[in-house]
Order: structure tokens, then sequence, then C-alpha cells
């Protein structure tokens, strides 16, 4: 009755205090975007909506998962697939199993960042919403019925006319009040609570952030051993590409990005990222060499190579960009360097 009365204007009610206020407005405001950092982060560590819906489902259950394969897994596996097909011996297919290896050695990364983030991160907001939250909304409900009592308490006082019920009454709003006073106590140090829960959020974000520094160190760390293993090709092999020769097109192995990058983290060195390949064009020597893929001369100016043997390779001035001079034994021949990994 009385909440209803309030709602229609003909009564009065106990306004909480303004600190109290700001404390409840906190919470709120604290619970509200914490589901949606949480929600969003688990969009981003798992896309599907399927099986997000499944790994809920799951952990209701209390059950485990089954292990699906993640996309840069199910990637890599058909990438090696597809190369032992065209046979490992090819260009194409020796690159699509080392391509399909490290897209694997990505998905490996990508799971221990989902599993590190859900311990560090999302189980502790988590625990906020169902835990700590749900107290603090059950004991705000129990104080929001106190001061009902306590407002319909007055408005029988002020309606009391005689003696006997007007000492009855002011007896009932003092047991009232005293009742209100106490829950607004309780709520209040519960809402004080959100400081200290802000302190723990922050401790877990950094947590996060640490687990996704991790994350995309390896893929880096892994796309530099890729492109190592794919050997380096310089700007004019893009020309190949039924690119025009005249546009000046960045060499694939230095990337803007990667020069940057390795600019900012000391660890990896710089030789990774300058191109042997072109160090070895503006010098006069020669430098031993690792055939990647199989090679056929497709003339008497070149030499056939063989995947994995080591060959002497050195520069002839006035030689197409593309190609060295190969030396096995008494043998010699042009070669492509996009077929080379030039070794220490």
């Amino acid at each position: 009755l009385q909440f209803t009365e309030e709602k229609l204007g003909q009564a009065e009610k106990t306004e909480l205090d303004a600190h109290l206020e700001n404390l409840l407005s906190k919470a709120e405001c604290t619970k509200l975007w914490t589901e949606k950092i949480m929600k969003q982060t688990e969009v981003l560590l798992q896309p599907n909506p399927n099986a997000r819906i499944e790994e809920f489902v799951y952990e209701k259950l209390d059950r485990k998962a089954p292990s699906r394969m993640n996309n840069p897994e199910l990637l890599g596996q058909y990438m090696i697939d597809a190369g032992n097909e065209f046979g490992p011996g090819t260009a194409y297919g020796n690159a699509l199993i080392k391509c399909g290896e490290t897209q694997k050695r990505i998905g490996t990364a990508d799971r221990e960042l989902i599993q590190t983030s859900a311990i560090n991160f999302l189980t502790p907001l988590r625990n906020f919403i169902e835990g700590d939250y749900k107290t603090i909304t059950k004991e705000r409900k129990l104080l929001q019925n106190k001061r009902l009592d306590l407002d319909a308490a007055k408005t029988r006082l002020k309606k009391a006319k005689v003696a006997e019920a007007r000492a009855a009454s002011e007896q009932e709003v003092r047991i009232t009040q005293s009742e209100f006073d106490r829950q607004a106590e309780i709520t209040r140090l519960l809402l004080e609570g959100i400081s200290s829960t802000h302190a723990h959020h922050l401790r877990c974000l950094n947590d996060f952030v640490e687990a996704q520094m991790t994350y995309y160190a390896q893929c880096y760390q892994y796309m530099l051993d890729l492109q190592k293993q794919l050997g380096s090709f310089p700007s004019t092999f893009l020309s190949n590409n039924n690119q025009s020769s005249t546009t000046p097109a960045q060499s694939v192995s230095t990337p803007s990005v990667l020069a940057s990058a390795s600019a900012s983290l000391p660890s990896v060195s710089n030789s990774i990222v300058t191109s042997g390949l072109s160090e070895l064009k503006s010098s006069s020597g020669s430098r031993k060499a690792r055939v990647l893929y199989d090679y056929d001369a497709a003339n008497s100016s070149e030499l056939s190579l063989l995947a994995d043997e080591v060959i002497t390779v050195y520069s002839i001035p006035g030689m197409d960009s593309d190609w060295l001079m190969g030396e096995r034994g008494n043998q010699k021949g042009k070669v492509p360097i996009t077929y080379l990994e030039l070794l220490n």
C-alpha cells in the first residue's frame, strides 16, 4: 500500500542519504560495464556464437566440452594435407606444409590465450556479477522493504487521532527507523567494497594484457620463423606476379611493420629484418646457402637443385636481381634466389 501511494504521489518517502545514493549508482555502473566488457571479451576470444553456447552449456553441466580444432589449426591441417598431396618436394607443396605447421602453432597459442584469459580475467569478473553483486542486490531490496515499513509507520503516526494510537505509532516508528538505519549501514558497508572490486579487476586486467602480449609476441615470432624458412623475397620478385617492374614494390621480407616492430622490440635481432640476400648482392664475396625446394634447370646456364642440399652462391655484377650464381663441386650455374636460404 505504501509503495502504491508513493507511486500515486499520495505519500511521502524517506530519501537515502547522498553518500549511499552515490555508492549505489557506482555499484550499478560497475555491474553494467563489467558485464559488457566480460561479454565482449568472450566474443573476442571465441567469435563463434554456437561454440560459445556449447561451452556455456557444458560449463553449467559441469562437464568438459569436446576438444575441437580451432580455426588456425583447421587451416593449418588443410595446408599440410594439400602440401602432401601436391608433393613435399615441390616448391608450393613444401611452402604449404611449412605455413600449415605455423598456423597450427598459432592455433595452440590461441588456446593458451583463451585458457589464461578465462582463469585470470573472465572468471573474477563473472564471480563479481554472480557473487558480490547478487549479495548487494539482495541487501538493497531488504533496505527498500525496511524503508517502506518505516514510511508506512510514519503515515500511520500522522493519521493517529487518539493518544494511545499515537503512542503505539511513535513506538513503531522508532523500531522501523532503527531497523532501516541498521540495514542502510549493512548496505553501505557492502557498497564500499566496490572500490576494492575495482582494484582487484585492475590486477585482472593487467593479467589479461600480459596474456595478449605473450600471444601476439608468439605469433610474431612464429611468422618471422616461417618467413625465414620460406626464404626472403626481394622487391623484384614481386614483378614476377604480373606487376610492373617500375612499381616501387616493397620487399616482402622487410615490411614497414616489421621494421618498426623490430625497433621497439630489442629482443628481435635487426639482422632478421635485413635481407641477407641484398647484402650478398652488394658484396663480392660468396656464401653458403641451403636449398629450400627442388628446382629443375630450364637451360644449360642454370643449375638444378635438390631440397635441403647446401651450395655456394655469389653475385655477378649486372646479373638479373632474381638470380645468383651457384656452385656445387665443379658444377656451376644460375639459381633462383627465392629457392635459397642463406646460411651464416
